[in-house]
């Protein structure tokens, strides 16, 4: 067997020892930890190298980790995903862990023998150590894979152009460990000419009847079919003749032009679907958008209330109507809410000739104090109460009037897309400049990139962002 086969072979075993490397690591940091603490807490008179009760919480911990782990997925291969993406399942499967064993030493009253400190350096010590061996593990293998070995060897079977490009992808990212053979297919001749790159021109292994020959006097770890969706019977009878060979046969469809949001396989009681346009408001995503919205607006009403209260009496004072402007809107999935802003504007002016005006918002006329509210962003303050109720979001698309939406849906590609998740006070776009009398497509394309790549750390970023861009802006009007 040739030494750039080894990956295959040996990734069980690599595998087993990254277990036996995680065991160790929770096992040591906690020790590790006990010991550091020792000089300045009190713990427990013990007999020994440390307390049982330690060496239990120790060995729970292990074995609670044993179990979330591959629940989540911890162990498998990595090969092509980035490091944050191999943390993110390792962290709430160590989170979940801790919380376990935090239960298991509620339900045996053992709590007060336990010092806090101790768990909580334990889990921050622990949970670094792992990363650290993720990061060492990656850089060992780029170094390998550098060198030529740890490769998984592909070849691709469909057109010049689409197997071309797929090759440029792979050689630019060395650090995958994929090699492509070359593709089965029509002549590559006038790709090589065109290709446009100084990446070695990918070679052509013969039509697509000669790839079963080529796969059994061939080592080969896997077939990459890039074939048109238009010819799903080839692919079809493609994949039954590759039932006979023992190689990994994905597909590689062709939606490069397709608007994509949040797109993955899902498989539902057996059946394989491709997710085509999803919301990322599923699963885990749901509670922690919704601890985020919670917790955050409860904390910004309670250190805003006195300016809530100040701006409600001025604009009392300074104009007649209510201090409060509702205004129905269009959020999550099309529903329609009621949202909440500082009046700004006399009665009865967001009107023209009885019809709602999109935009012109510095053709308005304003209320005495209405021009610096909005300028300052402060009329938006109320929309904390819509977050509290489930309307709306911190962060996310603004929303818009039914009417309006109505209009853009026929007019802006993509536009509906911007309610599979919940409307926000801030978003992508406002945090960019993208707001006000702004280009509508821009601001659309800017909501969609957010849902494409939600996370609750993109969250916290806008929030911080908009402190700085999204407050005085010169669009904010």
């Amino acid at each position: 067997m040739r030494l750039t086969g080894y990956a295959r072979e040996y990734a069980s075993l690599l595998v087993f020892f990254t277990r036996l490397l995680d065991a160790g690591l929770i096992f040591a940091s906690g020790a590790a930890s006990f010991f550091y603490l020792e000089p300045s807490k009190s713990f427990p008179a013990y007999d020994g190298w440390m307390p049982q009760n330690y060496l239990t919480a120790l060995g729970v911990a292990i074995l609670l980790s044993a179990w979330w782990f591959p629940s989540f997925k911890v162990y498998r291969s990595w090969r092509g995903a980035s490091l944050f993406a191999e943390i993110r399942p390792l962290a709430v499967a160590w989170l979940l862990s801790m919380v376990g064993l935090v239960a298991f030493i509620f339900f045996t009253k053992t709590g007060n023998e336990f010092s806090r400190h101790w768990l909580g350096l334990w889990f921050l010590s622990a949970f670094a150590a792992m990363v650290v061996l993720r990061l060492c593990l990656r850089l060992a293998l780029l170094h390998v894979r550098q060198r030529g070995y740890n490769l998984r060897h592909i070849v691709l079977v469909g057109g010049a152009v689409k197997s071309a490009a797929i090759a440029r992808h792979i050689d630019a990212a060395p650090w995958l460990g994929l090699a492509v053979n070359g593709y089965f297919g029509e002549d590559a001749s006038p790709v090589n000419q065109d290709a446009g790159d100084n990446s070695t021109p990918i070679k052509r292994l013969g039509d697509q009847v000669d790839l079963q020959p080529y796969l059994e006097r061939t080592d080969i770890d896997q077939v990459w079919i890039a074939l048109p969706l238009q010819e799903i019977a080839k692919i079809e009878a493609l994949c039954l003749a590759l039932d006979n060979t023992p190689v990994d046969v994905l597909l590689v469809p062709d939606i490069s032009s397709w608007r994509l949001l949040n797109h993955s396989i899902t498989q539902i009681n057996g059946l394989s679907l491709i997710n085509i346009t999803t919301s990322p408001m599923n699963g885990s995503n749901v509670l922690v958008k919704w601890l985020e919205d919670k917790v955050l607006s409860l904390l910004i009403l309670a250190l805003v209330s006195p300016l809530l209260l100040l701006i409600g009496v001025l604009i009392k004072l300074t104009s007649r109507g209510p201090a409060l402007y509702r205004q129905e809107r269009v959020g999550w999935s099309g529903r329609r809410f009621n949202m909440l802003k500082f009046r700004t504007m006399p009665l009865g002016t967001d009107e023209r000739n009885g019809n709602p005006v999109w935009g012109q918002a510095r053709a308005k006329q304003t209320t005495r104090i209405g021009a610096f509210l909005r300028k300052t962003s402060l009329d938006e303050l109320p929309q904390f109460l819509n977050v509290l109720t489930g309307d709306m979001s911190i962060v996310g698309p603004r929303p818009e009037r039914p009417i309006f939406v109505e209009k853009f849906r026929h007019e802006i590609d993509h536009y509906m897309q911007k309610h599979l998740v919940k409307a926000g006070i801030t978003g992508w776009a406002q945090v960019n400049g993208w707001r006000g009398d702004t280009n509508l497509q821009t601001r659309v394309e800017h909501d969609l990139h957010y849902i494409e790549h939600w996370s609750l750390w993109l969250d916290l970023k806008i929030i911080v962002l908009t402190l700085f861009r999204g407050v005085l802006n010169r669009n904010a009007y």
